[in-house]
């Protein structure tokens, strides 16, 4: 009998990998004035800006003080923003 090697185990982990590769590749695209940028970039903007109106609302209505530890807030917001504009936009 054969004592286990480490390349017995390569073939497993290539056919595990494979189901991400794909030929065509459809990746979201924005054309800004000729330039394509990806989606993702236009979707963190979006989660920013939405997430600093957020804030300016929160101290307009005195509830920031409330808000501790407001940098894990705030980057959760962001974070929050990011993710639903992607998923209104981009979900397909």
């Amino acid at each position: 009998m054969r004592p286990f090697s480490r390349f017995y185990f390569a073939p497993l982990f290539a056919v595990l990998l494979l189901p991400g590769c794909r030929l065509e590749n459809h990746t979201p695209t924005i054309d800004v004035l000729g330039s394509y940028f990806p989606a993702w970039m236009a979707c963190i903007v979006a989660g920013l800006v939405l997430a600093l109106i957020t804030r300016q609302l929160l101290i307009g209505f005195k509830l920031d003080s409330h808000l501790r530890p407001a940098a894990l807030v705030y980057l959760c917001l962001t974070i929050m923003f990011t993710l639903a504009v992607w998923l209104i936009f981009f979900k397909n």
